[in-house]
């Protein structure tokens, strides 16, 4: 990696103090839109590169230009797109042009630990693996089927010659099982952008036929040093089941990003002082995703469309993301930890969820237990204090399936899934691998008040103890411990008796 672009580290708190404090913090959010050479589109004007901004040529140089510079390369031309679970579409050049090859396919998928589903995909990768270029790049892009429908690919949002968009019966004939079909076309812009099936896209998107098409802006002036770009989709697994529903219309149960739902999200790794830009693309079926960053704040600089002007870009620490559409943002990474970023809807970080249970919050289920379980061994009345307790209570679940909420964390389990993940920053990192959990210098840890705190700050004296905690089954509420443990005769987790 060429650290040489690299913005210099800023001490956030510091920088923040002080009158100037939001001038000065918009000053360093405009600072990341400045540097970047990009071009912005002017929609009163036809775009560059297009038939009607170059009528003088003939029409095929109008609708297919020629390459002008060599093909872009990693390293010397952009920084290498991260993607969280998934790879790069490797490719070659042959006569001065990039040349993939994309294989779709039936895929056998982990979302997480415990859950597998058979889907459709490319290359062994739900989703497809990303297609990374640079502006002016000429690719070539052959599409095998194997999948046991016709299919085609759609290059979404990228501009190209009419008849290599790709939507079956309108541009091309449909790609029948066991054909090849190619795909060749100059790329004319940069940005974020995706491709995915236009055949019968209801089932082949729903079972996974999409990824990410990243085109690098030729010669930046600054590169980020780490680009990640992740997909979030909406699928309907069926608990038991083991292929995804594809006509679902509103009653999603599992939400990921790139294909993978929580605790199976790899952490985007980054060092303190790194230029990051994270790029979401939304290709599920019907749901929006605000997805939000803990810990920062981030100027939103660029859509599918393309960069956004510099006075249009808005300051954020939520990126709302619709169905089709494509956000990208940037920031200096100023503040070490692990900062959670997800969907705010809250039903999109959880899994395999029902709706088809009564609501029992506040519900007091008294000894109904003990005697529905002379009938029905193992019942349990669930849900009257949330579902914060559930995945903590070891309950089995049925296969090919998890549990509703999270993993473990590095204080408790954490309740959230689906659309979850972490950006970890860390001080003198020497690789960009996980490096585990972050440990918080003494002092930043948010823990129990005690008794001499509270009377000094809150003028609360009390003098009483603290409640002793007490530990108890949920099967067998006789079964009464003072710690933490499995209970002995049914070897469920323990969880605190109310």
């Amino acid at each position: 990696m060429d650290n040489n672009n690299n913005l210099p580290g800023i001490n956030r708190r510091r920088f923040l103090t002080g009158a100037v404090a939001l001038g000065g913090g918009a000053a360093l959010l405009s600072k990341l839109s400045a540097a970047e050479s990009v071009r912005t589109i002017d929609p009163n004007k036809p775009r560059e590169s297009t038939a009607l901004a170059n009528k003088d040529k003939p029409l095929l140089e109008r609708i297919d230009p020629k390459p002008v510079d060599p093909p872009g390369e990693a390293g010397r031309d952009y920084t290498p797109i991260v993607t969280p679970n998934n790879v790069a579409l490797p490719w070659k050049i042959v006569g001065g042009v990039k040349v993939f090859h994309l294989i779709a396919e039936e895929v056998e998928h982990e979302f997480a630990p415990g859950l597998k589903a058979h889907c459709w995909g490319y290359n062994g990768h739900v989703h497809g693996p990303t297609i990374e270029a640079v502006e002016g790049d000429r690719v070539r892009i052959y599409v095998t089927n194997h999948l046991p429908a016709g299919t085609s690919v759609h290059w979404h949002g990228l501009l190209l010659p009419n008849g290599m968009d790709g939507v079956a019966g309108l541009n091309q004939k449909v790609i029948k099982p066991g054909e090849t079909f190619r795909y060749e076309f100059t790329l004319r812009q940069h940005g974020t952008h995706m491709y995915h099936s236009h055949h019968d896209e209801m089932t082949q998107m729903a079972l996974g036929t999409v990824g990410l098409f990243i085109i690098h802006p030729r010669n930046p002036k600054v590169r980020p040093d780490r680009d990640f770009a992740l997909i979030t989709h909406e699928w309907r697994i069926d608990v038991g089941t083991s292929r995804p529903n594809p006509n679902e219309m509103t009653d999603f149960n599992i939400f990921t990003f790139n294909a993978r739902m929580f605790p199976g999200t790899e952490p985007m790794v980054v060092k303190l002082g790194d230029r990051v830009k994270i790029r979401i693309v939304n290709l599920g079926a019907m749901s929006h995703h605000p997805i939000h960053l803990h810990g920062y704040q981030f100027k939103i600089t660029e859509t599918d469309g393309g960069q956004i002007a510099e006075s249009a870009q808005q300051v954020e620490t939520t990126a709302l993301t619709a169905v089709g559409q494509a956000r990208a943002f940037e920031f200096i990474a100023d503040e070490p930890g692990d900062w959670a970023m997800h969907c705010h809807m809250t039903h999109h970080v959880m899994t395999q969820m029902g709706d088809k249970f009564p609501n029992m919050i506040g519900v007091k289920p008294g000894d109904v237990d003990p005697k529905v379980q002379k009938l029905l061994p193992g019942y349990m009345t669930m849900g009257t204090d949330g579902m914060g307790d559930m995945a903590t209570m070891g309950m089995p679940v049925p296969p090919n399936s998890t549990p509703m909420v999270g993993g473990q964390g590095p204080f408790d389990y954490i309740t959230m899934g689906g659309l979850f993940t972490v950006l970890k920053v860390r001080e003198g990192l020497t690789s960009y691998e996980d490096p585990g959990w972050y440990q918080h210098p003494p002092g930043t840890v948010a823990s129990p008040a005690t008794p001499e705190e509270m009377r000094r700050d809150l003028e609360m004296a009390s003098n009483e103890p603290a409640a002793k905690t007490v530990y108890t089954c949920v099967m067998h509420p006789e079964v009464v411990s003072d710690k933490p443990g499995k209970c002995p005769k049914c070897g469920m987790t323990l969880v605190v008796k109310k």
